[in-house]
C-alpha cells in the first residue's frame, strides 16, 4: 500500500492493471484481485472513471458541477473539500480538507481511521465557523451526499457543487493541495502514532498556508491572499 500511494499520487491515471504489474516488477507477488481490493481499501482508482475515495450511496442526492466555465475571482466564492489517504508506519488514517479554491488557504482539516462521514462534518462545521462560501464543491462519495453534510450548506443556502463522474479536473485546486501534502510533508516523514500525524500534519498545513509561497499566488501565500482580499 506504501508502494502504491507513492505510485497513485504520481501516477493517478494507474487502475488495477497497470498497478499490479508495477508491483510485481517491484518483486511483489500479487494477483489483480489483492491489487483491486487494497485499492478499495486506500479510496482510489484509475482516473477513468474519476478516482474517489466512496462511492455514492443509494438514495443520497447528488448536484451538477456549477464551475465548469465560472471564473472564480475573489475569496469564499467557491469552496472545495475531498478526503486522501494518509500513511503510516502501521496502518494509515484519511485526511480530509476545506479550501478555498480562490486563495488556496486550507480553512479546516481533520483526519479518521474510517470513512464515515463524522469528521468531514467536523470540518465543515470549524470552517463555517466564521464565514461560508457562494458555491461548496466537493465528489459524489457518500460523506459529501448525506442528508447529515447535505442539510449543513442548505440550511445557509450555499449553492452545491458536485464533481461530474470520469472528471479528474473537476476539483484540481484541492488536489494540487494533497499532492503538495504528500511529497512535502508524508513521504518524508514516518508517522508512528495518530498523535504523530495529527501533529506533523498540522504544522505542515500552517507552514503551507502562511509561508510557502505559491508561484500561481505570485509568489504570496494563501493567508495573504485570503485575508487580504476578503
Amino acid at each position: 500500500m506504501r508502494v502504491m500511494d507513492e505510485q497513485y499520487t504520481k501516477t493517478p491515471f494507474y487502475g488495477v492493471p497497470r498497478m499490479t504489474e508495477l508491483l510485481r516488477r517491484s518483486g511483489y507477488s500479487v494477483g489483480h484481485k489483492r491489487v483491486a481490493r487494497l485499492m478499495r481499501v486506500m479510496g482510489i482508482q484509475g482516473i477513468c472513471p474519476k478516482k474517489n475515495l466512496s462511492k455514492p450511496a443509494e438514495g443520497h442526492r447528488k448536484f451538477p458541477y456549477l464551475l465548469r466555465r465560472l471564473t472564480i475571482d475573489h475569496p469564499n466564492h467557491v469552496w472545495a473539500t475531498d478526503i486522501t489517504y494518509i500513511r503510516m508506519r502501521s496502518g494509515f488514517l484519511y485526511l480530509v480538507g476545506i479550501m478555498d479554491w480562490y486563495s488556496r488557504y486550507v480553512l479546516s482539516w481533520r483526519i479518521s481511521n474510517s470513512l464515515e462521514n463524522l469528521f468531514c462534518i467536523d470540518a465543515l462545521d470549524e470552517a463555517l465557523a466564521t464565514r461560508q462560501p457562494e458555491i461548496f464543491n466537493s465528489d459524489q462519495g457518500s460523506q459529501f451526499t448525506s442528508d447529515s453534510f447535505i442539510s449543513i450548506l442548505e440550511d445557509r443556502e450555499i449553492r452545491i457543487s458536485m464533481d461530474g463522474r470520469g472528471r479528474a479536473l473537476d476539483n484540481i485546486m484541492i488536489e494540487r493541495l494533497w499532492r503538495s501534502v504528500k511529497y512535502e510533508e508524508v513521504y518524508l516523514k514516518d508517522y508512528m502514532s495518530v498523535r504523530d500525524a495529527v501533529e506533523g500534519l498540522g504544522r505542515y498545513l500552517h507552514f503551507y498556508n502562511n509561508e510557502r509561497l505559491h508561484q500561481s499566488l505570485g509568489y504570496k501565500t494563501p493567508s495573504e491572499i485570503y485575508f487580504k482580499e476578503r
